[in-house]
């Protein structure tokens, strides 16, 4: 199995609706999470509904990511948000660090029992472990000292989970790693809480699509509300969206 570009086609819509993600849910997610979904990269975390085998429905949230099988069909794979994190392979210091947000560079198992250098990280989302090779990120660790005149001891901050703080323009910007992001490097305008703050991609309140809107709620959950189920507040709330993209349509 390995990652590669999908197209909409491809998406095995009967199977997550079997977790109850319906084609309409999917294709009314923002534009900007349908590229990464076809790029291969993971989903929000979304609300799931199956039923167990006592006919209970049992509700939770996961994130998913398309995948490509050996004989060239789509299957997906789900990440589950868990109650906590397994963090039991690390050390103290290790724990201590992940659970405080940063990423760590650790020694991790592969499918074929051996152990390899990755960069490690919790995904708050889910509290599930990311891991990415180290040579992927420092990569791009590198390219990103070249281009900034970094020096080692900078890199090497960055490298065990420390934003740096630049001042570029007479403004400070701050980078550090980010297993989220497309390169594993996240970028922020702003000083290193600023980072911090903007660790998660930003959603409005109300998202509207063509079938539905997906709401956050204050604790950054999104649920999915179909047209038909719609309260006078979200009626209220499409109107206002609508007329706010005529306002800017008309003063592009």
């Amino acid at each position: 199995m390995k990652k590669a570009h999908f197209e909409f086609e491809e998406i095995p819509f009967s199977t997550l609706a079997r977790f109850g993600l319906t084609q309409e849910m999917i294709e009314d997610l923002p534009m900007h999470v349908l590229d990464d979904i076809y790029n291969g990269r993971h989903s929000p975390v979304l609300p799931v509904r199956v039923t167990d085998e006592h006919g209970e429905t049992v509700e939770s949230r996961t994130r998913f990511a398309l995948i490509r099988m050996e004989g060239g069909q789509t299957d997906v794979v789900f990440y589950p948000a868990l109650k906590s994190s397994p963090l039991e392979r690390f050390d103290e210091t290790q724990q201590k660090q992940l659970l405080e947000g940063k990423a760590i560079i650790a020694d991790v198992e592969t499918a074929d029992g051996r152990y390899n250098k990755a960069f490690v990280q919790i995904d708050t989302g889910t509290k599930q472990v990311m891991y990415v090779p180290t040579p992927i990120i420092g990569r791009n660790l590198q390219v990103l000292a070249e281009e900034l005149h970094l020096g080692a001891t900078e890199v090497n901050g960055m490298q065990h989970g420390d934003p740096l703080t630049l001042v570029v323009d007479d403004e400070p910007v701050t980078v550090g790693i980010d297993l989220h992001s497309k390169t594993g490097i996240r970028f922020c305008s702003g000083d290193e809480q600023r980072w911090r703050e903007q660790s998660k991609r930003e959603w409005d309140k109300y998202t509207f699509g063509c079938y539905g809107c997906w709401v956050m709620d204050d604790d950054g959950n999104l649920d999915y509300v179909p047209e038909e189920e719609y309260t006078e507040e979200l009626w209220n709330e499409q109107k206002k969206a609508g007329e706010r993209n005529r306002s800017a349509a008309i003063h592009k």
